[in-house]
């Protein structure tokens, strides 16, 4: 790097020194993994982490198998970290048509892709290369979308998945300052066509924050705006956290709301944790619409049942429960495959996970030996052979056969609160 020439060096260095910052909030001294795309943000993110490691890499990239020309990239930045010494795996997400938003599916795709790639390889972290101009799009989407603080604080610097952490150690850097980077060395990258797709909300925010900078409103201002209010947003997420632990109980897969307690909380801190629960029981990324959610908080106030996001709110002597909606159950799946999002049931044999449903609880006559409320049993996990329930390990160890099997959630409420 040519140190006679500030005007070159001097982002340079800030980069390097990013990256030194990134790499050292990262605890231990484990393998660091990088999603690398081939794109300008995920090179420049390569060659930065692999010029200021002092610790063992490992990159992947995502084929969505969505261009012609995904393959060859991938296997140029295989090409690129050959040369650099560090492994490489190309990660091919199978599908057919994608219904849908396909933004948010390929999203949901490269993320499981990277995380269950994380844990096969022993991968504690993996880094991903938004940038701020990825930040200032994010909070001018929610901005169009009449946003509440959790749309308006941008993205999330990180954040568990799989039981991978996930971090963005760019937020802070423009889109800009990583291509000059690239194109100072000369360093392949390639840029994405769907980029420039209007068809994408994502690409007209591009465009209009191109516009809004002559007066002022910039992506570093914009990212900045986001920091602010995520401060404020992990503030709140602890009080609800703190709400949480007195008026929230989880059981079998279900939560016990006192709806004594609820009444009496500020209305955010209600709706957040609504909002939490929804979102835990259903998997869904993003949360429902503010009006429909506010629905669901005020049928809560009410004592009134409602549905909503693949979940039911009914109601009990002094409690509520939030549970998921019978109609809205993930597909049957194999034992040791996770089931509706959240449950893993392990067992010997090769069972079928499915709820137990009525049928199950027709074939458990003691099944309220468990104490768990029957709409709550029936959304639980069985092991199914055929017609037959071979057990119900979700209700607990109130029942008089299948011990040998177990079912665990992928994460409890509490940790579910605290990371998002």
């Amino acid at each position: 790097m040519p140190v006679s020439d500030p005007d070159r060096s001097m982002p340079d260095l800030d980069l390097t020194e990013s990256a030194r910052r990134a790499l050292s909030l990262i605890p231990g001294q484990g393998v660091v993994g990088l999603a690398v795309s081939g794109g300008g943000d995920s090179m420049a993110m390569l060659h930065l982490m692999q010029a200021v490691a002092q610790r063992p890499l490992a990159v992947a990239t995502v084929d969505h198998g969505l261009r012609a020309a995904a393959a060859a990239e991938a296997a140029r930045v295989g090409q690129m970290c050959a040369g650099l010494g560090l492994p490489h795996e190309v990660l091919v997400w199978q599908h057919g048509a994608v219904e849908g938003n396909l933004m948010a599916a390929a999203r949901r795709a490269r993320y499981g892709l990277l995380a269950d790639w994380a844990q096969r390889q022993g991968i504690g972290a993996v880094l991903v290369a938004h940038t701020a101009d990825d930040q200032a799009e994010t909070v001018l989407l929610g901005l169009a979308r009449a946003a509440g603080l959790d749309g308006l604080a941008g993205m999330r610097p990180r954040w568990q998945q799989g039981g991978v952490a996930f971090h963005r150690p760019l937020l802070a850097v423009t889109r800009a300052a990583l291509r000059g980077f690239l194109q100072r060395r000369g360093l392949w990258f390639v840029d994405d066509p769907s980029n420039e797709d209007l068809a994408f909300d994502r690409v007209k925010m591009r465009g209009a924050l191109a516009g809004l900078a002559a007066v002022g409103i910039t992506a570093p201002g914009l990212a900045a705006v986001a920091r602010n209010l995520a401060a404020v947003q992990a503030d709140l997420r602890g009080l609800a956290a703190e709400a949480a632990e007195r008026l929230v109980g989880e059981r079998a897969g279900a939560l016990e709301l006192d709806r004594a307690g609820f009444a009496a909380l500020p209305d955010e801190l209600a709706r957040r944790l609504v909002q939490a629960g929804l979102m835990w029981l259903s998997g869904a990324d993003y949360p429902p619409r503010a009006e429909a959610l506010g629905r669901m908080v005020q049928g809560l106030r009410d004592g009134r049942d409602c549905t909503l996001w693949g979940c039911r709110l009914v109601h009990r002597k002094g409690c509520a429960l939030l549970l998921r909606e019978p109609r809205a159950l993930g597909p049957d799946v194999a034992l040791g495959a996770v089931w509706d999002g959240r449950w893993r049931v392990t067992g010997p044999g090769a069972g079928v996970v499915r709820a137990v449903g009525v049928q199950g609880l027709a074939q458990l006559p003691d099944w309220r030996a468990a104490g768990i409320a029957r709409e709550a049993a029936l959304v639980t996990p069985g092991v199914w052979e055929g017609d037959r329930l071979l057990a119900a390990p979700g209700l607990g160890s109130g029942l008089t056969f299948g011990k040998e099997f177990a079912a665990t959630l992928t994460a409890g409420f509490g940790l579910f609160l605290l990371s998002h």
